[in-house]
């Protein structure tokens, strides 16, 4: 055999062997995906139904360690994973679980955070189920997805729980720029957690008595712990940023008043704090109420706790929440645990077009909640006292679909009914809070009192004023906000000229 005879077969060997191993590799990942697909999605541990109805203890209880890893080793690790795609703030999903994969939970939490300054939060109360886990490849195999919500609440709560505590720190460049960050709420915690890290001096303003907007006063215990709260703003001020509460601006401050203390730009994140109502017969009785005023007494004013803190809050024995979203889930199951033996959900449209999550729906109905759908109230019925007896309510059908997409409801004729009620709860939904925004000049806002802006860079109308969250969107989700939290603080940066 000549020389090159023998080079040649030699090379022929060594591609041979090349492919055996690159065969056997792809056969060990066929093998995995396999055993992968077997693996059933593990589930959330719960406190019993008859238990947590009487108690405003966490209803989930949280991932072991052992049951975390198990989970994130049903991630197929795909090579175009359709997670991040469904996340609002981008959270590098496949690479985080893989540390879960792997036992190395501080790295999980860290590339949690690289987008995400609320993780612990967002683990709770954010709808996994119809954006990362909507797209998770195992749906498409006739799967359930990864877990994807409980694993990012795992990897935030086993860190926190750990002797060495997790702490952050600026990853840019101190400035002497200042930015005025106005509402507290997850769109303001999160523009100020990302403009902190890029150096500025930010400092976050907020009208009431504590932090957290929505998710001081508008989420119940229950899903979310106060101390859970409470530990993922202090990373947040840790980074620098300072939150002034009990300062109202447009009342104790105007913008321009900021503007000539030095503040360069500004975020409005000034919430959907203005509920709807009915405009029915017998909205003024005592025993009417918002969902926004019910649920701010109790989570915010602690008013399940009086008359250990002086806010009171009604107590009854029937209950009646109207509405069909997470907000109405929120406050029929508060009343549960304030003593209501009879709580009662009536909704205008059928089970299968309620916006609330379905997890809290399952909870709901597990805890002994009522469910009245296709029901309307049309007034309400009160005594001489001027207190709420009662409700007339109207049967509907669905017609032809609205502007939403979803069937409209038509009234049945005859088909009205009462119940008794001493408490009414009106969870319809709310508009923007119009203390500040109506009061800036030139500020654009939308048919609903929204302020309108650009969708790619959250800019207003008005120049180095940016906004996001409830404020633009009327009422959405946490991590929406937070969306448009990271978008509004790249563009400040880049307006500024720091990129």
């Amino acid at each position: 055999m000549s020389k090159e005879d023998s080079l040649e077969s030699g090379l022929k060997e060594k591609l041979a062997a090349r492919r055996q191993q690159e065969w056997r590799k792809a056969l060990r990942q066929e093998v995995s995906g396999r055993i992968r697909l077997q693996i059933p999605r593990h589930k959330m541990p719960e406190q019993p139904p008859a238990r947590r109805a009487g108690n405003f203890l966490e209803v989930n209880l949280g991932y072991s360690l052992e049951v975390a890893r198990e989970e994130a080793r049903r991630c197929l690790d795909c090579g175009e994973p359709g997670c991040v795609s469904g996340c609002p703030v981008a959270i590098d999903i496949p690479t985080f679980i893989k540390y879960i994969e792997a036992g190395e939970i501080d790295l999980a939490l860290s590339t949690i955070r690289e987008t995400n300054s609320l993780p612990a939060i967002c683990g709770r109360v954010c709808p996994q189920e119809v954006q990362c886990e909507k797209n998770c490849n195992l749906v498409k195999a006739r799967q359930e997805s990864v877990a994807i919500g409980h694993l990012e609440r795992f990897a935030a709560d086993y860190v926190r729980q750990q002797e060495e505590p997790f702490t952050v720190s600026p990853c840019g460049k101190p400035g002497n720029e200042k930015i005025a960050v106005i509402g507290s709420g997850p769109a303001g915690l999160t523009v100020a957690a990302d403009l902190a890290q890029l150096g500025y001096q930010v400092t976050v303003f907020e009208g009431l008595h504590l932090p957290g907007g929505v998710l001081t006063y508008g989420i119940p215990e229950f899903r979310l712990p106060r101390f859970i709260l409470n530990q993922e703003i202090k990373l947040i001020s840790d980074l620098g940023v300072e939150i002034k509460t009990n300062f109202l601006v447009g009342r104790t401050a105007t913008l321009n008043d900021l503007c000539q203390a030095g503040y360069r730009a500004f975020f409005m994140g000034t919430g959907a704090g203005l509920p709807s109502f009915m405009n029915i017969p017998g909205e003024n009785l005592a025993g009417v109420c918002s969902a926004n005023e019910y649920l701010t007494r109790v989570n915010l004013m602690k008013a399940a706790r009086f008359p250990e803190y002086d806010t009171p809050v009604p107590v009854v024995k029937k209950a009646a929440v109207i509405g069909g979203g997470n907000v109405a889930m929120d406050a029929v199951r508060t009343a549960l645990r304030l003593g209501a033996t009879e709580a009662s959900i009536y909704y205008r449209r059928s089970r299968a077009e309620m916006p609330a999550r379905v997890e809290e729906v399952k909870h709901a109905e597990e805890e002994g909640i009522k469910f009245n759908f296709l029901t309307v109230p049309v007034r309400y019925l009160g005594d001489d006292k001027g207190r709420l007896t009662g409700m007339v309510l109207q049967r509907l059908t669905l017609g032809e679909p609205d502007a939403s997409g979803r069937r409209r409801p038509v009234p049945i004729p005859g088909s009205e009914f009462e119940v008794e009620t001493e408490l009414a709860v009106v969870a319809i939904g709310q508009s923007p809070n119009p203390l500040l925004i109506r009061q800036v000049e030139g500020l654009q806002l939308g048919r609903w009192g929204n302020v309108e802006v650009d969708p790619l860079t959250m800019a207003t109308s008005l120049e180095g004023i940016y906004a996001g969250g409830d404020a633009v969107r009327g009422g959405a989700t946490v991590i929406l906000a937070m969306g448009d939290g990271r978008k509004a603080a790249r563009a400040i940066d880049r307006w500024l000229g720091r990129c």
